[in-house]
């Protein structure tokens, strides 16, 4: 709870949360079936269209195509086009999440963010297979991403008010979880209706890569629709009036003062955002170059991408699903550690084994042998990793603040996701070869994982008492 200045606290003891939904919380709020978790999962559901296939699966990999200037020249600029983008997300993030926090339009932000994702993608349309547009294509994809974090900031500060301390990581899992069915659904439409399809129509011509342009337009549109469930089933917050008076800079000042009382208060809270700023960015950059890596590494066509791609999200859907129930469980710190050990033995092994063909134990095993076994190893920590981490900050978000918190997330976040993409490109440069892209995702997960070590679990963490203005 906000008061004019901070307190200190007693004993880094187990946080004092309440055992049922926040003030305010629609009913059914903290059931995992119930109508408000439903609509709020159903935007994960619907942001899978710009997840899974616009920046992972097929638009990115359209953009790193020999039709924009070959595959390493294109990898290279998608990967400064999307540093850049966490730039812009690093400086604006948390103020966004404070002022919608504050001025009670939490939901109202979220909407219109996410309307300004769906018309972003839906101008990916006019980018077409020729090295000039390489740049639209990036740029469009790259504010794409600063708008939809805005828009997530938002969404995940919802998780507090559809959930209650004893059902929080499930109910994260399951909206993950969400997601990722959403890109399996989303997935299998794009690939019959438009990348092979199974009945000829205008969106199946392949001239000028119309049939993927179109893509766009059915990901946009996809988005809308199901983004729009959370917004009739989630009520707004309460407007905060002394703080939603201050100007947008004098919003930085009390950023800073809050960042101040949060590490005197509860620096553990400070010393996770940090931690899961770094993994946090190995983990978008698994989803966000793995088709890329599938399709110029391993030699995958478009088609056998989607492919790959739906038996992944299927299996980072129950990669989440058990994850969040472990995490009520066991913890989310040790789920989190967990995956990421997976995730950088799975990595390791697409990285050793690459593309080439060995002899195991009298079997031949082929580079398409690898991508599966280890690609799919790699879907099934992510989503645990994902969902654990923003539980872990629900549990310690003070009552109110959940949107600038998850702001401070996003920003602890992008300020280092130049990493990832510079480390990939980096790579890419150094070795002339675009697998050894790998090794600068693997740095960024290695580091993430040693700076969470020595982070308390959110059960051993006071929550932070921090200044109303």
């Amino acid at each position: 709870m906000s008061v004019d200045s901070p307190q200190p606290v007693p004993s880094p003891s187990l946080p004092a949360q309440p055992e049922g939904p926040s003030p305010g919380a629609p009913a059914g709020a903290g059931r995992l079936l119930s109508r408000p978790v439903l609509a709020w999962a159903s935007w994960d559901w619907g942001s899978a269209a710009f997840n899974a296939v616009m920046t992972t699966f097929v638009f990115t990999v359209y953009l790193t195509s020999d039709a924009f200037g070959g595959e390493d020249r294109a990898s290279v600029v998608l990967g400064w086009g999307l540093a850049t983008a966490g730039v812009l997300i690093a400086l604006l993030a948390p103020v966004t999440g404070q002022r919608s926090d504050n001025g009670g339009r939490r939901k109202l932000w979220l909407g219109v963010n996410s309307l300004v994702v769906a018309l972003l993608t839906g101008l990916c349309f006019f980018v077409y297979p020729q090295p000039e547009f390489l740049l639209l294509g990036v740029a469009l994809i790259a504010l794409a991403n600063v708008f939809f974090e805005f828009a997530g900031v938002n969404y995940n500060a919802m998780l507090t008010q559809i959930s209650t301390p004893g059902t929080i990581g499930r109910i994260s899992g399951f909206g993950w979880a969400m997601g990722y069915v959403g890109g399996i659904v989303a997935l299998v439409l794009v690939l019959v209706a438009f990348v092979e399809p199974i009945f000829t129509w205008f969106g199946s011509d392949t001239a000028d890569s119309l049939n993927i342009r179109l893509v766009a337009v059915f990901s946009a549109l996809w988005f809308l629709a199901f983004a729009l469930p959370v917004m009739l089933a989630v009520p707004e917050v309460p407007r905060k009036e002394k703080a939603a008076q201050l100007g947008f800079l004098a919003s930085y000042g009390l950023l800073f003062r809050r960042v101040k009382a949060i590490y005197r208060t509860s620096p553990h809270t400070i010393f996770f955002l940090l931690a899961s700023a770094i993994f946090r960015d190995g983990l978008a950059a698994v989803f966000t170059f793995g088709g890329i890596i599938a399709a110029g590494t391993f030699g995958f066509t478009l088609s056998e991408v989607i492919v790959f791609a739906i038996a992944g999200n299927l299996i980072a859907a129950v990669g989440a699903i058990i994850g969040g129930f472990l995490d009520d469980r066991v913890g989310p710190k040790r789920v989190i550690i967990i995956s990421l050990i997976g995730l950088l033995i799975a990595g390791s092994a697409v990285l050793i084994l690459g593309p080439d063909t060995h002899d195991v134990f009298g079997y031949t095993w082929t580079g398409d042998v690898t991508f599966w076994v280890f690609g799919l190893m790699l879907t099934l920590f992510v989503g645990p990793a994902q969902a654990s981490s923003r539980a872990y900050l629900a549990r310690l978000a003070p009552a109110g603040e959940e949107g600038e918190l998850f702001g401070l997330y996003a920003t602890t976040g992008r300020a280092v996701s130049f990493l990832a993409p510079a480390l990939f490109a980096t790579s890419i440069t150094i070795f002339g070869e675009q697998r050894y892209g790998i090794i600068g995702i693997l740095v960024v997960l290695l580091a993430g994982l040693l700076v969470l070590l020595p982070v308390k679990p959110p059960a051993r963490v006071a929550i932070a008492v921090v200044p109303s203005h």
